[in-house]
């Protein structure tokens, strides 16, 4: 019986962009297997060659392809190193090709907002933290831009406390940042703080906006570097007053401590790509289950507010933890991507109302005990991060959907 019966799936057939010497070869290899053999063989069997679905058809299919790789090598070593080197060049262009192809549809297929939602509940609280680590502006409705939510130059995680080399300083090395209360005037563009034992401080956000666009009264560029999280950006300094306060009440000194400002509508971090946000751990923004918090509270003797987490948003209406399984978020018409689950650390021990640590570490130990996620490591995940992938505004008691 001729061969050329089963040439349609055997030998398999050479990629597009092999040598012409390759093709050749192919074409020919499927001598190795004799007419005989075939002869021999019923449907089932011949199947079975080509399948593999025996020990013995699997060696000689193994047998079969090592005689057909080895004399392609050993034709391609035949060709001069010139056209080798073509040929090489060539491939690896192709690979790199299909492969950046695939990488852009990808991309682009994840990042489509689904058609079709579920609803999941609705919108009961707005976030804003002007300065990382400390105190939050409760809000009745938000812009949502790419670098985290806002209202015209309040901005969501726009200011940091560093030490004298820029590195930044959590509440994790100073619990006290999260009694600084900051509240915002809208009119004046002013951000007011205050904090146990201090005075009250006047920062002129409006100004630092003039003079990092490098029309204020002051104008500076904006060349100061810091760092989040390993990640360099350029920042405005907002002075020695400002400065002495924050040293006054952090450190009980005068000096040690600054207040630095991120003016750009961009991000210049990595962390999570487009979606890092200002000077955010992880993305520009996070959101909570209500009902989430209320499953932990009863496992804990003291009880916990959402606001321990820190959240931008807060959901009420699903179940417990049904964020885990969220792909995509709309609030109102706003819609959001899930990037990856908001990982708790000792930040989480920290009660907002008064700056003290829980001394049994809760509730990260009871978190630790049900809500870990092996491939992560050992932080407990509760709540997810979230990147922008249609603007608008968002405001209380918008009907929130997942799909």
């Amino acid at each position: 019986m001729s061969l050329h019966r089963y040439r349609r799936c055997w030998p398999p057939q050479p990629p597009v962009c092999a040598c012409e010497s390759s093709r050749r070869y192919l074409a020919r290899s499927a001598r190795f297997v004799s007419n005989a053999q075939f002869k021999r063989q019923s449907r089932g069997s011949r199947r079975s060659i080509i399948n593999g679905n025996n020990s013995s058809s699997r060696a000689s299919f193994c047998i079969l392809l090592h005689n057909m790789f080895q004399r392609l090598l050993d034709e391609f070593r035949a060709v001069p190193v010139a056209r080798q080197a073509l040929l090489v060049a060539a491939g690896l262009g192709g690979v790199a090709l299909v492969s950046a192809a695939a990488y852009l549809a990808k991309q682009r297929l994840d990042n489509t907002p689904p058609k079709r939602w579920r609803k999941a509940g609705e919108l009961t609280d707005i976030y804003v933290y002007p300065i990382k680590s400390c105190g939050p502006v409760v809000l009745k409705a938000i812009d949502c831009a790419g670098t985290g939510p806002g209202q015209e130059l309040l901005r969501d995680r726009t200011f940091m406390v560093t030490n004298e080399d820029g590195n930044f300083v959590t509440a994790r090395m100073k619990p006290k940042m999260v009694l600084i209360a900051p509240r915002y005037d809208a009119p004046s563009a002013t951000l007011y703080l205050q904090a146990p034992g201090m005075p009250e401080l006047r920062i002129d956000v409006g100004e630092l906006a003039r003079r990092a666009a490098g029309s204020g009264t002051t104008a500076d560029p904006v060349n100061e570097r810091s760092t989040v999280w390993g990640e360099g950006v350029t920042v405005l300094d907002c002075g020695d007053t400002v400065a002495q306060w924050f040293s006054r009440y952090l450190l009980d000194k005068n000096g040690g401590y600054r207040l630095r400002y991120y003016p750009h509508a961009h991000s210049q971090r990595r962390r999570n790509g487009d979606d890092t946000g200002t000077l955010h751990d992880e993305t520009s923004y996070m959101l909570f289950n209500e009902a989430s918090v209320t499953e932990l509270n009863g496992r804990l003797e003291n009880k916990v507010t959402p606001l321990r987490f820190r959240p931008n948003f807060v959901v009420r209406g699903p179940e417990p933890y049904a964020e885990d399984r969220w792909k995509w978020v709309r609030i109102g018409e706003v819609v959001f991507r899930y990037r990856i689950p908001c990982l708790r650390c000792v930040f989480t021990t920290i009660d907002p109302d008064t700056g003290v640590a829980h001394p049994d570490k809760e509730p990260l130990r009871t978190l630790k005990q049900y809500r870990q996620i092996p491939e992560l490591g050992e932080s407990p995940a509760l709540g997810i991060h979230l990147g922008l992938r249609r603007t608008g505004t968002i405001k209380v008691g918008d009907s929130v959907y997942f799909a």
